[in-house]
């Protein structure tokens, strides 16, 4: 018997009437009704989501802006849902009105925008009071699960539109504060160019004063100096002061009589000078009649002389010119010389008139003394008077003395410290003067590091700060529609599924060819061919309807076809094996084996984000591979993996039938429970 005959066998029986042809038919038609009404119940699920009734309340109030401008965002963002028409939005009066629709179903969810929207998205301009603008939502899974994760990316993007729209209008501001910065940093740069200016006038003022407190210095110094000489000097006045004052009332003391004595004095000095003039008098009397007898004895001895000669000549003894001549000789050389007595008498005279003239004169200073020894005495009185107050007076010029030189040293010191900080103020003008000329070339460097943009360089800062990430997105491979990423997954499974039918009707191994001596490898895939026949047909089928009905448009219909048949032979292949060798129970099997590769093959979320266990399930069972093998074809990825993923899946067929080849070596020998299982599904 061959093959291909016991296949014919099988399948002459499934359709030797009306029956049991509309049961294969119906059989074909299985993954029809899974895999292409799901996909098209579900094929553009967004693209309706404005049948859905979504409840809108708006109580934002507007609020004013830093430019003078009203900013309404609540009414702006609303504007903007309704024109976007995402869902059927309606307006609602009031949050209590709207949450209240969302708890009876009448509307899917409610957002709501509060009144302090706008004021809240203006506040961070304030930097005293910043708060988030919310929008508030209320959903309700009891209207729907996946409605609430919709929901979500819904205000996500109102969130991410707003907070761009917002941080445009922030940035655009704190980028014209950047140009507010760099024209005051100029001015910053121009005024400490102007106070280095003035930094380095003071310089050269300090250097003046420095030269000035130096000489003050000096001065001070000596002035201290002579401060202390002067201290010396009031010392000393004050001792002599007190000597002076001592002395001078010694002097009043032995001068209180000096009046009446000097009055004494002048008139003894009177009778003195009274009795020497009289005496000067009687000598002066006595000297010229002394003077007069010598006179006169001359003049007689003259006489006797020429009468002498006078009688030579009359005795002719001489000549009367000789006569003449020794008469001339004897007046020139015989002047009548006064006596001895007449010389002393006349030089006691002289002595006595001297006499008289001093007396006269004592008489009259004893007199003028006698006269002015009152004043004399009271002056005597009034300068030890002064002499005490001199005293007094140079004590307290000591002692102020003393002070000034205190003072002077203390004025000294300060003037020692004033040319100290004046020096120190003199390096700290020089550095200041640097630091100033310093801070002017840096503020000049800040400035031209500070940006200063332009409108039309703000307005395009301004949209890339508010907005700093764009994602390009490049897809290598991309599905049309939801339906068409959900279609790899629920096209495999709608094969697993309409071949797992196919067993509750068709037998996986006949009796009659059990009973033959044909060799059990033909007998299985005899077994098998008429499960691969119609799983072919269910393959080919499904794939029309999607490409065609649905407008799936795969990036490579043959090859996606080619691999939907690749899939079937598998599916057909394990089936048939698993229920061969374990009977009723293996459809169990089956059916387990069903819902493993449903949580594992990674049709909705990827196969990573499973539990651990599931992974190695996913290694080892063929909806995987094929799950992933569809998604290249229909979506235009690379199809270097489209090759192992079909001799995977000849490895799983050949598997199948090796179970089978298995099952009937095994049912080969009969026993009870061949002809009466336990069990019959």
């Amino acid at each position: 018997m061959t093959v291909l005959r016991l296949a014919r066998s099988e399948l002459k029986r499934m359709t030797g009437g009306l029956l049991p042809k509309l049961t294969i038919l119906a059989l074909t038609l299985v993954p029809l009704l899974y895999g292409a009404v799901y996909l098209y119940a579900n094929w553009d699920p967004y693209g309706k989501l404005n049948q859905i009734d979504a409840a809108l309340v708006v109580e934002d109030t507007g609020a004013g802006t830093a430019d003078g401008s009203r900013l309404e965002a609540g009414r702006k963002v609303a504007d903007s849902l309704v024109e976007g028409h995402v869902f059927n939005w309606q307006a609602v009066s009031s949050a209590e009105a709207a949450d209240e629709g969302v708890s009876n179903g009448k509307y899917a969810f409610a957002l709501k925008i509060p009144r302090d929207f706008s004021a809240n998205l203006v506040s961070p301009g304030s930097f005293d009071a910043a708060n988030q603008a919310m929008l508030n939502v209320t959903t309700n899974d009891a209207n729907n699960y996946l409605l609430s994760t919709i929901v979500d990316k819904l205000t996500t993007a109102v969130h991410a539109s707003v907070a761009k729209e917002v941080g445009e209008g922030t940035a655009n501001q704190l980028l014209t504060g950047f140009g507010t910065i760099h024209t005051q940093m100029l001015k910053a740069s121009d005024g400490a160019r102007e106070l280095a200016g003035g930094v380095s006038s003071l310089h050269d003022g300090t250097v003046t004063l420095h030269q000035g407190t130096g000489s003050l210095r000096s001065g001070a110094a000596e002035l201290a100096a002579g401060q202390h000489k002067l201290l010396d000097g009031a010392n000393a006045l004050n001792s002599g002061a007190g000597q002076l004052a001592a002395g001078l009332g010694q002097l009043t003391d032995k001068t209180a009589t000096l009046p009446a004595d000097s009055q004494r004095l002048a008139d003894g000095a009177a009778q003195v000078a009274a009795g020497n003039a009289a005496l000067n008098t009687k000598f002066q009397g006595i000297a010229g009649q002394m003077a007069a007898a010598d006179q006169a004895a001359a003049q007689a001895q003259r006489a006797k002389v020429a009468e002498s000669t006078a009688r030579m000549v009359a005795s002719g003894l001489m000549l009367q010119p000789q006569a003449d001549s020794l008469m001339a000789d004897y007046d020139a050389h015989n002047t009548p010389a006064p006596s001895g007595a007449a010389a002393a008498l006349k030089g006691a005279a002289g002595q006595i008139q001297q006499l008289a003239d001093g007396s006269a004169a004592v008489s009259a200073g004893a007199s003028r003394l006698a006269g002015a020894t009152p004043a004399l005495t009271d002056a005597v009185g009034k300068a030890s008077a002064g002499a005490d107050q001199l005293s007094s007076g140079s004590a307290a010029l000591a002692s102020g003395e003393q002070n000034a030189a205190a003072g002077a040293d203390k004025l000294s010191d300060g003037a020692a410290q004033l040319d100290d900080g004046a020096a120190r103020l003199e390096d700290g003008s020089a550095t200041a003067s640097n630091g100033a000329g310093t801070l002017a070339g840096e503020l000049a460097k800040g400035a031209g590091k500070v940006p200063n943009p332009g409108d039309a360089q703000k307005d395009s800062l301004a949209k890339v700060m508010a907005d700093p990430v764009a994602v390009s997105n490049v897809s290598q491979a991309k599905a049309g529609s939801y339906g068409a990423g959900l279609a790899p997954f629920f096209l495999t499974l709608a094969l697993w599924i309409g071949v797992f039918m196919l067993i509750q009707a068709m037998r996986p191994v006949t009796q009659r060819a059990l009973a033959s001596n044909a060799p059990a490898w033909k007998i299985a895939v005899g077994g098998w061919l008429p499960f691969l026949a119609v799983a072919a047909a269910q393959a080919s089928l499904l794939t029309l309807v999607v490409d065609v009905g649905l407008g799936l448009d795969p990036a490579h219909p043959v090859l996606m076809w080619v691999l939907m048949l690749a899939a079937a032979m598998a599916f057909s292949a394990i089936i048939q094996g698993v229920v061969a060798l374990l009977g009723s129970p293996g459809k169990l099997v089956v059916l387990i084996l069903l819902v493993l590769q449903l949580v594992s093959s990674g049709g909705t979320f990827p196969w990573q984000t499973t539990p651990e266990p599931l992974h190695v399930v996913h290694q080892l069972l063929p909806m995987g591979y094929v799950v992933s093998g569809m998604r290249h074809l229909i979506y235009g990825a690379d199809l270097a993996s489209i090759l192992p993923t079909m001799l995977g899946l000849v490895g799983y067929t050949l598997l199948g039938l090796a179970m089978s080849a298995v099952a009937v070596r095994k049912h080969k020998f009969w026993t009870l429970k061949t002809l009466k299982p336990e069990i019959a599904l």
